[in-house]
């Protein structure tokens, strides 16, 4: 299971059940945001599917503990693809 609290301004933290519970400190800024979602989904909601998109690509202990979103995968047309086309109505 994955759970996202926002925590500050465009800073969310997310924690990633399984055998061990691993959280991450998660920035998404504004125009991101809605570079991925269009402004349809809650941020939070956007970030459960990040999240999904990343762990189907690489194991969880690889994902940094702390990081800027667009920084990450900004750019990377192939895992934003995936992640709209799961925000897809």
């Amino acid at each position: 299971m994955i759970s996202v609290t926002m925590v500050g301004a465009n800073t969310y933290q997310v924690v990633v059940e399984g055998t061990e519970e691993t959280e991450y400190r998660v920035i998404m800024g504004p125009e991101y945001y809605r570079h991925l979602s269009r402004g349809e989904f809650t941020h939070e909601w956007v970030l459960v599917q990040v999240f999904r998109v990343l762990l189907e690509h690489e194991p969880k202990v690889s994902i940094p503990a702390r990081f800027d979103l667009e920084e990450l995968i900004g750019g990377n047309l192939e895992v934003e693809r995936n992640i709209t086309t799961r925000l897809a109505p």
